[in-house]
């Protein structure tokens, strides 16, 4: 609007305003002393008279519509500083909702497992180039992390440690066929070895194969770990998703993992359980 005020449009509209200001003060000083023969004069004046009238309510509408933009406008900033400081207020309710849940779930999951040692984890980056959803988090040697420590969650067994550093470790998934698990149908108590292949991990899942051809393996079992290795025994991987055959006529069963692996936040590595084998030997 500044930008009006020293236009030349605006120039000449206040040359003419001054000229009719000057027209209307002298029609009233003179209108008590003319004649009637030279009240001529009175009607050459009289239309700039309405013309200062118009021009004169336009500046007066216009001052009143800036002070109503601005007004606008400063209630507008109001408006928004409210809507950021209650969207913060709820970021961080959602933040502190999330993180009592994964406390009280670390705490159960404690009860329920004595013999083992948790360290609570934040993932901090994902490597955007491996198919297979591996991740870092924020925990490593320093912490007591060691290769092939388990990562789990409240849902299941999300993968183990494959890298460690002073401050960081890095974390392969299920889905990967850099993991081999031995693992079990709980309904049905059949053998496998899980292990991902990039068939399977088109649908998010991983592949349980090596299983008998007598096998009752079916869609929506539970798969489970066997233990005697890095992972812990009876650790939930997940559900039966497909069942078929292989080229040897073995079966195997995709298994969708229980744990949500594209929305992982916090974690927790098993540091040690009874029986455990550290292959990492650290």
């Amino acid at each position: 609007m500044r930008y009006f005020f020293k236009s030349r449009r605006f120039k000449i509209a206040a040359a003419i305003l001054s000229v009719l200001i000057l027209a209307s003060v002298v029609a009233h000083v003179a209108g008590g002393m003319l004649s009637p023969q030279q009240s001529i004069i009175g009607s050459i004046i009289s239309p700039f008279q309405s013309a200062f009238t118009s021009i004169s309510n336009f500046f007066k509408d216009l001052n009143r519509d800036i002070n109503g933009s601005e007004g606008l406008a400063r209630e507008n900033a109001e408006l928004k500083n409210e809507i950021d400081r209650l969207t913060s207020s709820l970021l961080d309710y959602e933040a502190a909702v999330s993180e009592n849940e994964f406390l009280r779930d670390y705490l159960e999951m404690k009860d329920n497992n004595i013999d083992f040692e948790f360290l609570d984890a934040k993932l901090i980056s994902r490597d955007s180039d491996d198919l297979f959803g591996s991740f870092t988090v924020n925990k490593g040697s320093l912490h007591g992390v060691s290769v092939y420590d388990p990562v789990i969650d409240s849902s299941g067994l999300i993968g183990y440690v494959s890298e460690v550093g002073a401050s960081y470790c890095k974390v392969v998934t299920v889905l990967s066929p850099d993991i081999s698990v031995a693992a079990f149908d709980r309904r049905t108590g059949d053998l496998g070895v899980l292990s991902g292949t990039l068939t399977a991990v088109e649908n998010g899942n991983t592949r349980l194969g090596n299983l008998s051809r007598n096998c009752s393996v079916a869609i929506g079992d539970y798969i489970v770990t066997s233990g005697g290795g890095i992972f812990p025994d009876g650790m939930l991987i997940g559900t039966v998703s497909a069942v078929g055959n292989d080229y040897n006529s073995l079966i195997y069963a995709y298994v969708k993992p229980a744990a949500d692996l594209e929305n992982l936040r916090d974690v927790m590595i098993i540091t040690y359980f009874s029986g455990q084998t550290n292959l990492g030997g650290e």
